[in-house]
């Protein structure tokens, strides 16, 4: 396999309704603990995020999905085929958002990459948005499903090996999350600062093997942390998935990444000009940001990511390398995003304005 990948195109779209500061007012309602409800308080203070979007429909007047009215707001959470049933209408809306911000010809495709962890449907969400787009039926076609928030990675990689295999192969790549659907019903602390990261959203590319302007996609490295299953976990429950996110997380990828053998495979003898680190949280930038021993530019793109947008799983990565492309980045970069396992997915950049 030979010959070059180019993202020649990125766009990304967002819902208009900001949920954040309606489910820190919800969130701290629920927690009876006078203790507890400050440590939530401060806790949600250094988030470092300002807004999070959600498809889910305005309740009454307007108001967020856990107000009066709104999704979350009746006396029983709803239930998973309830939240499954919302995202096969919306998700593929808010993925048709991203794609039609890109400058494209449908009849160009040959095929279609499609990375989306926070639901399920069939036929699936490549299908929906192949006949939104009067794709041709040859198009070949590939959803990466429940990976978690390196599922971007995954899918600019698999698009990589695409073109490269197939050097006139054009590749419609898109990530789409819904992960405001899985809002969990309880009062404990650590599920409830879980859920305050997380947002919906999606980003579109087109992926080819010409040269010009756009992101070079280079090598792709795996790293799977050892005796570390149950640190991030996303488990299908009857009240949509239930995520368990550890909160010794952001230490072990710091210790992870302050491995030289680690550095090497990441970013071999030079470091990279421009980081798209997933934007998994404040605490996993600053964990990245130590480890590596970086000045404190060097994530901004990141932290503008997760305080405009929140944690969009798949889709956060690509958001913040679209940013870096909006900065006219110039030159090599990395991308790298954590998720289940606990495991890490990286791949080569190389910016050409």
């Amino acid at each position: 396999m030979s010959g070059t990948a180019r993202l020649r195109a990125l766009a990304c779209a967002r819902p208009s309704q900001d949920i954040h500061h309606a489910f820190i007012r919800w969130a701290a309602n629920r927690i009876a603990d006078p203790r507890t409800r400050r440590l939530f308080e401060r806790m949600a203070d250094r988030s470092a995020i300002d807004h999070r979007w959600s498809v889910l429909p305005p309740g009454k007047n307007g108001g967020s999905p856990v107000d009066h009215e709104g999704f979350y707001a009746g006396k029983h959470a709803p239930g998973t085929s309830e939240r499954m049933a919302l995202y096969a209408r919306l998700a593929p809306e808010l993925a048709m958002q991203a794609i039609e911000k890109l400058n494209f010809d449908p009849a160009e495709v040959t095929h279609i990459v499609v990375a989306s962890c926070t639901g399920f449907v069939a036929p699936g969400i490549d299908q929906i948005i192949a006949r939104h787009l009067h794709l041709a039926p040859s198009v070949e076609r590939l959803l990466i499903g429940f990976m978690g928030c390196y599922a971007g990675v995954t899918a600019l990689r698999a698009a990589r090996h695409i073109v490269r295999s197939q050097p006139d192969a054009v590749v419609l790549m898109v990530s789409v999350e819904l992960s405001t659907l899985h809002l969990e019903d309880t009062d404990a602390i650590e599920p409830l600062l879980a859920m305050l990261q997380f947002s919906d959203g999606a980003a579109a590319g087109i992926i080819d093997g010409r040269s010009g302007p756009g992101v070079m996609l280079g090598d792709g490295i795996s790293l799977a942390l050892p005796q570390s299953d149950e640190l991030i976990r996303w488990d299908i429950g009857e009240q949509g998935f239930v995520m368990r996110l550890s909160g010794e997380v952001p230490a072990r990828i710091e210790a992870a990444l302050h491995d030289g053998s680690t550095q090497t495979a990441l970013f071999g003898n030079d470091a990279p000009t421009h980081l798209a680190i997933h934007a998994g949280g404040r605490s996993i930038l600053d964990a990245v940001e130590r480890a590596l021993a970086l000045p404190p530019q060097a994530l901004a793109a990141s932290r503008a990511v997760l305080a405009e947008c929140g944690n969009m799983s798949s889709a956060t990565v690509l958001f913040v390398i679209e940013r870096l492309r909006r900065d006219a980045a110039s030159g090599p970069g990395l991308a790298l995003a954590f998720g289940p396992g606990l495991a890490a997915e990286a791949i080569r950049l190389d910016f050409i304005p």
